[in-house]
């Protein structure tokens, strides 16, 4: 709702992962290069882990951007699989019908498949989202897929993507064996407070934004310091923060927009009561995300509406 009111032609700081709003700074550009390197490997197990919001699956998303045409991309995006159904997690996304087989047939139907795949050129990815929630059976059933081999080649190559509780429990002496495949590990850091600016900048000019300059320095500071670096909480607070903006009919976002914006956040530590003034700006804001709200929920019922009724 505030796009006009900023010269901008979408929501910069959704916390949807799209490509178009990949900031490549604080290692990141470089990662994605190594990723799509280690996965043109074709060996072993990647490993790629971040805090809560730090931007793995952003990296996930542009990884299966940029991979050539040849690379077929799998999902594994339910971490409370069994061991037993992982395979057929697999062969459902291989498009095959598992349906009535036991487990080693499954596997063997598997087997058949890449190595059909693979005599046509083709290489296959497994993608694994929140792999530290993941029962550890089920982590070593993922680990056996890495079994499936020609003499020269693997059939499946494997990228993990989960928190900091996945590294310990790939410490355990259970998981050694999955340790031991694991070929390259990554970690996602959280942006240093000198890089928020650019990164917000970069986000507004993908935006629409001319030149990205709607914080300033000290609301940049204040969010670098309320989100400590974590990706999805700079977005959320930067959203509320154009948001208070707008409803204080401001052109540039200020350390008071950031401070209501901060009350709106669960993150943010509680400070100290606002007086009256700041009050009454936090409940403009309140308001604003109430209507923000409700217009969605009314354009959701005018195009089920218009579904529904075939216009």
């Amino acid at each position: 709702m505030y796009f006009t009111h900023f010269g901008l032609r979408q929501a910069p700081f959704s916390i949807t992962p799209d490509p178009a709003f990949f900031y490549g700074g604080n290692q990141r550009g470089d990662m994605l290069a190594a990723l799509l390197y280690a996965v043109a490997q074709g060996e072993g197990i990647v490993k790629v882990t971040g805090e809560v919001g730090s931007g793995k699956t952003m990296l996930c998303r542009m990884l299966e951007r940029r991979l050539p045409p040849r690379v077929d991309v799998l999902w594994l995006v339910n971490p409370n699989l069994a061991p037993g159904e992982v395979p057929y997690a697999i062969a459902a996304e291989l498009g095959l019908d598992a349906s009535g087989r036991r487990g080693d047939q499954v596997l063997r139907q598997l087997n058949d498949e890449l190595i059909a795949r693979h005599a046509d050129g083709r290489q296959v990815l497994l993608l694994v989202e929140e792999a530290q929630a993941m029962p550890l059976e089920s982590l070593e059933a993922v680990r056996l897929l890495t079994n499936l081999e020609t003499a020269r080649h693997k059939l499946l190559q494997i990228v993990l993507f989960g928190q900091p509780e996945l590294d310990a429990h790939l410490a355990l002496p259970r998981m050694r064996q999955l340790a031991e495949r694991i070929t390259h590990s990554f970690f996602v850091p959280a942006l240093p407070p000198d890089q928020v600016g650019a990164f917000l900048a970069f986000r507004l000019r993908a935006a629409g934004h001319p030149d990205g300059g709607l914080f300033t320095a000290a609301s940049t500071r204040r969010i670098a310091r309320a989100s400590r670096g974590i990706i999805r909480r700079i977005n959320v607070l930067a959203d509320k923060a154009l948001l208070a903006a707008y409803a204080d009919d401001a052109n540039t976002v200020q350390v008071r927009h950031v401070r209501l914006a901060e009350r709106e956040c669960g993150f943010v530590r509680a400070r100290p009561a606002l007086p009256a003034p700041g009050r009454r700006a936090a409940g403009v804001l309140a308001i604003v995300l109430a209507i923000a709200a409700l217009a969605a929920v009314a354009t959701a019922a005018v195009l089920a509406t218009a579904r529904s009724t075939g216009f």
